[in-house]
Order: C-alpha cells, then sequence, then structure tokens
C-alpha cells in the first residue's frame, strides 16, 4: 500500500451479539458484544448486565472506540492482573474491529481455574461473541458546510450529483447552506471543486 494512500475505513459491528455461553469447571462465563461510540453508553451496558447478572461474580470487559484515533481500556474487575480484561481486548484486536464492548461475565463454579485457565476462558467466550456479530466496513466522513445564492443552486447540485456526495442537511433560501459528507480520500478534491465555484464558500464543518 502507497505510504501517503489514505485509510478512511474501519471495521466495528452492526448489532449486538446474542448471549454465548462457555462453561469451564462449573464455571459459566456468559459473553456479550455490543456496539458504542462513547464512554456513557459503555457505562449504561455495564450498569445493564449487572442488574441482569447480580448474583455474578465478576464483569470483566473491554473496549475499543474511535476510527482515525482510537482509545480502548480493558478491565480484570477483581480476577488477578491481565488474565480477563487483555484476553477479550486480544480479540477485539483479533477482529479488528472499533466501537465495541466486549463484557463477559463469570458465575464462579467453586473450582478455581488458574491464571491460564482464566485466560483461555474470557479470551475463548470473547470470540464466541464476536463471532455471533455482523462485521461491517464504515467509512471516515469529512463534513463540509457550502454557502451560496439560490440563484447558484444548479451548479452546485450538478457537483453533488456527479461527485455522488452525501447531503446531510439542507437550509434552502435566498442564501442556501448544504452540509454535505464525504470520504475522507476524496475530501481534498471535493473542497477544491466547490472552492473554485464562483460565488460558493465551502468550510469544514467542525466537530461540536
Amino acid at each position: 500500500m502507497n505510504e501517503n494512500e489514505i485509510i478512511d475505513t474501519y471495521k466495528t459491528i452492526d448489532q449486538p451479539s446474542i448471549e454465548v455461553l462457555f462453561k469451564d469447571k462449573n464455571s459459566k462465563f456468559f459473553g456479550y458484544a455490543i456496539p458504542v461510540t462513547s464512554e456513557d453508553e459503555i457505562k449504561e451496558h455495564l450498569a445493564e448486565l449487572k442488574k441482569q447478572h447480580f448474583s455474578a461474580r465478576h464483569w470483566c470487559y473491554a473496549f475499543q472506540i474511535g476510527t482515525e484515533t482510537k482509545y480502548h481500556r480493558a478491565n480484570d474487575d477483581g480476577e488477578p492482573n491481565n488474565s480477563a480484561g487483555m484476553p477479550i481486548y486480544g480479540q477485539i484486536q483479533s477482529f479488528e474491529v472499533t466501537n465495541v464492548l466486549v463484557v463477559v461475565v463469570r458465575y464462579f463454579g467453586g473450582v478455581k481455574l488458574g491464571v491460564s485457565g482464566l485466560i483461555n476462558a474470557y479470551k475463548t467466550t470473547a470470540q464466541m461473541a464476536l463471532e455471533e456479530c455482523e462485521i461491517i466496513e464504515k467509512t471516515i466522513d469529512k463534513h463540509f458546510l457550502v454557502n451560496f445564492d439560490y440563484k447558484n443552486m444548479n451548479k452546485v447540485m450538478r457537483v453533488i450529483k456527479e461527485k455522488n456526495i452525501s447531503i446531510v442537511n439542507q437550509k434552502m433560501e435566498l442564501a442556501c447552506e448544504i452540509e454535505i459528507a464525504t470520504r475522507k480520500k476524496n475530501a481534498e478534491e471535493i473542497f477544491n471543486i466547490f472552492n473554485t465555484l464562483f460565488e460558493v464558500s465551502i468550510k469544514e464543518k467542525e466537530d461540536l
């Protein structure tokens, strides 16, 4: 791949997985993979699972969020260091997905599994949960605001149609504003086209 080639896609999961179950020496491990985009969502899902499995011993998890810059965390929730959260995170890496939370809930069965047994149980349950998901590819889009007078509508719309650009929002009055989205790798070309149109202005939309 060309060093300067812009990566503008990422993989994620479309829907939450069904509940999966892995058993080892009477311990039960319930696994869940859930699409998320923020830590607030993650907290809500964890709180829900703690309610659902209120008598479990451990609620271990890992997540990765973000597209261009990714952020992850792994939590052992009382299990020995790196025996739960990191094996779960390893599966997120292995499936190459982001914007995902994987939770494994453990009911202790009275027999200790040892660190290697725990690593295997958490890794396997996370893998089973992710295997239940449909993995989809999404594009990283740049959003621009295009401003123009109503009389220039046709030439703006022609570019949008020719270049197959998505319209996110539009305000059509005497002074018009259209919010458009285009794949990151096409962003510079699209910006330049609108920038050279007479009586049309374009600017990148700031993240809110």
